[in-house]
């Protein structure tokens, strides 16, 4: 379970943030998750949950975005998000396609105090 390793990392990341910003603590933390990430979004919330407790991000929320896989289409230039891992453009049925969003997990904001 890579989760571990990935909320130490994300944990280590808010507390650099927090203290460049000047904050006593850290409130709300919103993550992006992509599908192909790799990152079960339970496992990383039961992991956040547990591993926060010594840590500057004591108490904060963690709350997920799912993000779906974005391509777009080499053939076509369309631009479509996946509700099944079907690598083909929606519009065309190409194959020939760029994975352009849903690989990633990203901190995507902290609310501090």
């Amino acid at each position: 379970m890579h989760e571990y390793s990935v909320v130490q990392a994300l944990l280590d990341q808010c507390e650099r943030e927090a203290k460049k910003a000047g904050a006593n603590m850290i409130i709300n933390i919103v993550v992006k998750v992509g599908k192909l990430s790799g990152i079960d979004p339970a496992l990383l919330k039961s992991a956040f949950y547990f591993f926060n407790e010594d840590s500057f991000c004591k108490g904060a929320a963690l709350n997920l975005i799912l993000q779906k896989v974005a391509i777009e289409c080499k053939k076509c230039g369309q631009i479509s998000e996946l509700d099944e891992l079907d690598f083909c453009c929606p519009k065309c049925k190409s194959e020939e396609i760029t994975i352009i969003d849903g690989e990633d997990l990203t901190l995507m904001s902290l609310e501090m105090e």
